[in-house]
């Protein structure tokens, strides 16, 4: 089951938006194709995304704390399997 929360284009400004906070990612095509699931602390991810352009959109949701981040990437990822 994917994230709950609308795509929005992998850009500075998504990046700029992204919590400095844990979470969980998606990484998707231009047609809303998820490609990839990560965590780690939001918008250092993203910016790292962004640099490889890794993905045209992402949407994510925030985490506590880092290990629970992971927990639900690991849950997410076997659901969309």
């Amino acid at each position: 089951m994917p994230l709950q929360k609308p795509w929005q284009d992998l850009d500075r400004d998504a990046v700029a938006s992204a919590p400095d906070k844990p979470g969980v990612y998606e990484l998707g095509d231009e047609s809303g194709t998820v490609r990839s699931v990560g965590h780690g602390v939001l918008r250092d991810e993203l910016k790292t995304a962004l640099a490889y352009d890794d993905a045209a959109r992402v949407r994510w949701t925030e985490a506590h704390t880092l290990d629970r981040a992971r927990e639900l990437a690991t849950e997410h990822r076997e659901r969309l399997e």
